[in-house]
């Protein structure tokens, strides 16, 4: 709901002429019966990368352990906070507007419940637009790969940008070794960790604190900043660290959206030799960030309860095609997952590819901007195979 309220600006002033913006906050997040957990339970999660069939074991214990107190902070809603729940909010809220059908622009995991909505109602549907598309039919072993895969993608556009732009803090360097050794570095606790002078970041750590927020963007600038700082920065050299916040009774419970994930993904481990297999295989794969997000995710979901709305592919037709729109080096929902679900759409859906890298790409230029605005305004679907020019990434305010 915030979306709307606090950033309208991100749809363009024609759309906001022609139709009435709403949204809401599904249930489990924001101010919908958000999911609350232990602060105290949720800062023991057990470290992100495990080394032993014990460290398996303790994951899957502590995973039950939260999702039990996860259940009793949070009350009845908890174990109905699944996406295909969502989809019959969606609709509730389509007939309290009395309108006969919507038109549903959805982005990242919002694609999820735009894919479900139309394949329930799909005479309920006028135009839907997914930005940044999320495939719901992959297992454990492929949704790893493809994740990684699409980091690792992302991370190649930032340094192919390094070697053709002087405005980079890199150039001229290879940034590819650069990073290498802050890896090997940070296996060593030799790197410090910018938010904490006492602390060093791992491997993982590294990966996270850099590689997404800076992809996201994307802010390829600011990354090479960043990196060039780390790679001559010395343990004890980190910027100082933020006075803790005091602890409040509201502080006492965090949310946990972790918790919805959990309900939409069935994505089991067996056990350590199991999960062993799967890192050597993304490090294979993400020869620089082999450590994507999605595994935190999926290590999140490890033991807990039957998933409600376990991924499958697509079973949806509809008259008016869908409109899918994709960068090419997005880092969270990897163009390997747009290019997949327009597969399963068939002549159902058209995919819009825009040729530069981001997440969320609706207002990246005038192209993406305006072929989505004309599919939503005229239900005029571009040809397939169509694409949106790349534009070269420029700092933002904070890089």
């Amino acid at each position: 709901m915030s979306r709307v309220v606090n950033g309208i600006s991100r749809f363009s002033p024609e759309i906001q002429r022609r139709f009435d913006i709403v949204s809401f906050d599904p249930r489990g997040v924001g101010a919908s019966s958000p999911v609350r957990c232990s602060t105290a339970l949720l800062n023991e999660r057990p470290a992100p990368v495990l080394k032993s069939q014990a460290d398996f074991n303790a994951t899957v214990a502590y995973n039950q352990r939260l999702w039990a107190d996860c259940r009793a902070k949070t009350g009845p809603v908890f174990d109905h906070v699944d996406t295909l729940s969502m989809v019959r909010d969606l609709d509730a809220i389509r007939a309290a507007l009395g309108e006969a059908k919507l038109s549903f622009h959805g982005s990242s995991y919002g694609t999820l419940l735009g894919e479900r909505y139309v394949e329930l109602f799909p005479h309920r549907v006028r135009a839907t637009v997914l930005e940044s598309v999320v495939d719901h039919s992959l297992g454990t072993r492929a949704f790893l790969n493809t994740q990684t895969a699409a980091a690792q993608d992302s991370f190649d556009a930032f340094v192919s940008w390094c070697d053709r732009t002087e405005r980079c803090a890199l150039h001229g360097q290879d940034v590819h070794a650069i990073w290498a050794d802050l890896l090997d570095r940070s296996s060593r606790g030799e790197v410090p960790d910018p938010k904490n002078p006492s602390a060093t970041l791992t491997p993982y750590a590294l990966s996270g604190f850099l590689a997404p927020r800076a992809l996201y963007e994307p802010d390829f600038a600011g990354l090479a900043e960043t990196i060039s700082r780390l790679s001559t920065a010395q343990s004890g050299q980190a910027a100082p660290a933020k006075a803790a916040a005091s602890t409040t009774p509201e502080a006492q419970t965090s949310a946990n959206p972790l918790a919805i994930f959990c309900q939409d993904w069935s994505l089991p481990i067996r056990n350590y030799q199991e999960y062993a297999v799967r890192i050597k295989e993304m490090a294979r794969i993400g020869t620089d960030l082999r450590y994507p997000q999605a595994l935190a995710v999926v290590e999140s979901c490890l033991g807990t309860p039957t998933v409600d709305n376990p991924q499958r592919r697509l079973r949806l037709r509809t008259d008016q095609p869908l409109l899918l729109i994709n960068s090419l080096y997005d880092p969270a929902t990897g163009y390997n997952w747009a290019t997949n679900v327009a597969r399963q759409l068939g002549r159902h859906g058209v995919l819009l590819t825009y040729e530069g890298a981001g997440h969320g790409i609706y207002n990246a230029t005038e192209c993406t901007r305006g072929t989505v605005d004309r599919y939503l305004i005229d239900l005029a679907v571009p040809a397939p195979g169509t694409s949106c020019p790349a534009t070269e990434p420029v700092p933002t305010a904070a890089g």
